[in-house]
């Protein structure tokens, strides 16, 4: 059984990407369907999102800078320290960030578009998660750690542009920064703003 994944590119990419320099990362909506924590009180299961919403942004950068170094990407990405600073600074938290249109938060962090997405897991990657697995788990799919999409829009129109998804598995990796390395470097021959 492998991986499901997939790339969505807009017809007008092209068109509307050719003139971004600068990106944002956002954190990610995380929805957590972990068993184990049924006992946790609302502000508990509130924390551990926003953790695990900050590990992926924070893995997304960290792959980016990695990357840009070896590869010559045509945008730059925006410190998310600072990213995340002016958002506090606009009264802008992890709670109600989805009010905000992308239009909007491209305005406010003063970026061409924003790299966001969904990450719905069933385990705690930010905190390492075991990579090996029985063949019975293979079997029937619960080796699987969720599922996580990563989108790009445009700040000038918020139209969606590009969009991956791909399915966590064992094999992803042991943490939020092995899995988006593993993932991204799936939907990296993909990724738009690469410069091969």
């Amino acid at each position: 059984m492998c991986a499901q994944k997939t790339i969505y590119q807009s017809a007008t990419f092209e068109n509307l990407s050719k003139d971004h320099k600068v990106l944002a990362i956002l954190p990610f909506d995380t929805l957590l369907e972990i068993t184990d924590f049924d006992d946790l009180t609302p502000e508990e299961s509130a924390s551990l999102k926003e953790k695990e919403a900050y590990a992926v942004q924070n893995a997304l950068e960290t792959y980016f800078l990695k990357r840009k170094k070896r590869k010559n990407f045509s945008v730059s990405f925006q410190n998310v320290k600072n990213t995340n600073a002016i958002l506090e600074k606009n009264g802008i938290t992890y709670e109600n960030l989805d009010i905000y249109t992308t239009k909007e938060l491209a305005e406010i962090l003063g970026v061409d578009g924003i790299i966001n997405g969904n990450l719905r897991i069933s385990a705690l990657i930010s905190e390492g998660v075991s990579t090996s697995y029985d063949f019975m788990s293979f079997i029937t799919g619960k080796s699987d750690y969720g599922k996580i999409a990563i989108k790009v829009s445009d700040g000038a129109t918020g139209k969606l542009i590009w969009k991956y998804e791909n399915t966590i598995t064992r094999k992803s990796g042991k943490n939020t920064i092995a899995i988006i390395e593993t993932m991204m470097k799936k939907a990296a021959r993909k990724f738009p703003y690469d410069r091969h």
